[in-house]
């Protein structure tokens, strides 16, 4: 006969079912999911590397040539040759275009002749001055017809002078019939073709064609008035990195080039602030030997505004954005995450500058910021590859 009745078993059977899965639900239990997200979550830290840094501002400018000369002519007459190509590179005293020089040179003949005829004179009047002075001695001449014979003598040598004269103008007109560059460049197209009638009167010349100089070229930008204040105050305290010549070094670079490749040199300060738009134009010297700075082309400058110094840089990559703030994750002593606020700078080499927020002994999570969810939750840091942790000699 059986002690238990089977209806009596039931409730004894709930009673340890219950307390089966309260005790497998307890908090000793590590395989729990409320258990398994509060692991601490792995990421990679770093701190952040000095550098050697220069603030600067980066501005636009505009490339213009040294020098531009607009080729007009001289004298006036036909042309009869264009001795060059559209582009083409001329050195100074090159001939560009020749006017029919036939005119000219008959003009040249001419005044040749006129010398000749005055030295004639010239020589004749020599010779009576001479008489009249041996006449006058011995009275056979009167002292009028003496004083006659002289003058006439500086008059014949005034005609040789302008005679003489007027055959350097001719030989100098001449000369105009070949037009040369007056400086070393490149030339731009022909604006009158062969056979035009070119105009050599003052204000009436006729445009031929441009030359420009290449090498070096000048590059024109404006700074706003509180860089100008920092610049000329760490100028005048010799802060700025200047050349032997002290003249302020500044690095450029092309829009299809990466950071700033070329160097040059401030030239010139404007001598007052545009009132308008609160600015100073200057003007910086920079070395062309491979002509690839056209005259017309934009180019970023980067101009120091600050004594050389050292910065903080991190990888841009753990910049975040919040609102209108940026800010890092940093690992504390504790293996927590905090949320650092920062100020960034400028990209140096791929990396970022911080200006302020961190310390060059702070844990900067450099890998694994997506797996953070809130400023204080517990991770795992792992110093990155390659980096030295704090203490260890570099």
């Amino acid at each position: 006969m059986n002690p238990f009745p089977r209806s009596s078993l039931a409730p004894w059977v709930v009673i340890l079912l219950v307390a089966r899965w309260v005790t497998g639900c307890s908090p000793g239990n590590s395989q729990t999911p409320a258990a398994t997200a509060a692991a601490p979550v792995v990421v990679t830290v770093a701190r952040p590397e000095s550098i050697p840094f220069t603030p600067t501002e980066t501005l636009s400018g505009r490339i213009d040539a040294v020098e531009s000369v607009e080729i007009r002519p001289r004298v006036s007459g036909y042309l009869t040759e264009v001795r060059f190509q559209a582009g083409q590179t001329v050195r100074k005293g090159q001939v560009l275009f020749v006017i029919d020089p036939r005119p000219f040179a008959a003009a040249v003949q001419r005044a040749e002749a006129e010398v000749e005829a005055a030295r004639v004179r010239l020589a004749s009047a020599d010779r009576e001055a001479g008489r009249a002075e041996q006449m006058l001695k011995t009275q056979a001449i009167s002292v009028e017809g003496a004083d006659q014979r002289v003058t006439r003598q500086g008059e014949s040598k005034a005609a040789l002078a302008a005679a003489m004269a007027n055959l350097e103008t001719a030989r100098l007109n001449l000369d105009y019939t070949q037009i040369r560059s007056p400086i070393d460049g490149r030339v731009g197209r022909a604006l009158m073709t062969l056979g035009n009638n070119v105009s050599g009167m003052d204000g009436m010349n006729t445009l031929l064609t441009t030359v420009v100089s290449i090498d070096p070229v000048y590059v024109y930008a404006d700074l706003d008035e509180a860089v100008l204040l920092r610049i000329n105050r760490f100028r005048a305290e010799k802060r700025l990195p200047t050349d032997e010549q002290g003249r302020i070094r500044v690095r450029m670079g092309l829009a299809d080039e990466e950071g700033f490749p070329h160097e040059g040199v401030v030239d010139s300060f404007d001598t007052r602030l545009d009132r308008d738009t609160g600015s100073l134009m200057f003007r910086v010297l920079l070395a062309n030997p491979e002509e690839r700075f056209v005259p017309g082309l934009f180019v970023r400058l980067s101009v120091p505004a600050g004594p050389a110094g050292s910065a903080l840089v991190v990888p841009d990559s753990v910049i975040g954005t919040e609102q209108s703030l940026k800010f890092a994750y940093t690992v504390s002593s504790s293996n927590t995450v905090e949320k650092r606020f920062v100020v960034p700078g400028p990209l140096v080499q791929g990396k970022r500058v911080i200006q302020s927020g961190l310390q060059s002994t702070d844990r900067v999570v450099v890998n694994g910021t997506l797996r953070v969810l809130f400023p204080g939750q517990p991770v795992q840091p792992q110093e990155a590859a390659g980096v030295p942790p704090q203490g260890a000699a570099r």
